[in-house]
């Protein structure tokens, strides 16, 4: 954690180009060594599933209301979160529609603003087994957006689903245009990331028993 801080930290400093400023999460698979070819963008997925652009002003306001109650999320102030309309996309996206496919590398993760969705993660024997069910205020995909792994698990849209969805590019974009905002969105991304791992593991460690 300390060590992707202090990147995003040295990301603003006027000693870093801005090539390099604006590439930390975009170019991260690439580092290391993942084919280009096996990376699934935003915009592929959409188009697969048939989502649909939403405004703005109305994904923010669903998003602005649903942090605002969450425990790590709503540190962010208001205005701050108004200021992530111009690095987010909004969409509306139908029911039974894979938005994030378990072991596939995706540069992307997904906040749920209304709807429903279903993690699944299959198991080494086989069984695919019912993690959770995502309400509206979660955060899907975070992890290798985070890190350039692979995802951990299958996101599938029980309802229909309205999301906002935030890429590697946009997040490179954030830190040279808002660096305080991004330094803050990724520390508390990745200690809501850590407490949800570890409700997973315990979950998981139950089952295997």
């Amino acid at each position: 954690m300390k060590g992707l801080l202090g990147l995003l930290k040295r990301s603003s400093s006027p000693d870093h180009g801005e090539a390099q400023d604006s590439q930390l999460f975009t170019t991260a698979f690439a580092d290391q060594g993942i084919d280009p070819s096996m990376l699934v963008p935003w915009e592929a997925r959409a188009n697969e599933v048939g989502a649909r652009r939403m405004s703005g002003s109305r994904g923010v306001k669903l998003l602005a209301a649903l942090w605002a109650k969450d425990k790590y999320m709503s540190r962010l102030d208001p205005a701050a979160v108004a200021r992530l309309e111009k690095f987010v996309d909004f969409a509306l996206v139908s029911s039974d529609r894979d938005l994030i496919r378990q072991d596939e590398y995706g540069n992307f993760m997904i906040v749920l603003l209304s709807g429903t969705i279903a993690v699944d993660r299959l198991q080494p024997w086989g069984e695919q087994l019912r993690l959770t069910e995502a309400r509206p205020g979660d955060i899907l995909g975070e992890m290798s957006l985070l890190d350039s792994g692979q995802r951990f698990s299958l996101c599938v849209s029980l309802t229909e689903c309205e999301i906002a969805v935030l890429s590697a590019q946009a997040l490179d974009d954030m830190m040279t245009a808002e660096p305080q905002l991004a330094a803050c969105l990724v520390a508390l991304l990745a200690r809501k990331l850590s407490m949800r791992l570890r409700v997973v593991g315990a979950r998981l460690s139950d089952h295997q028993n």
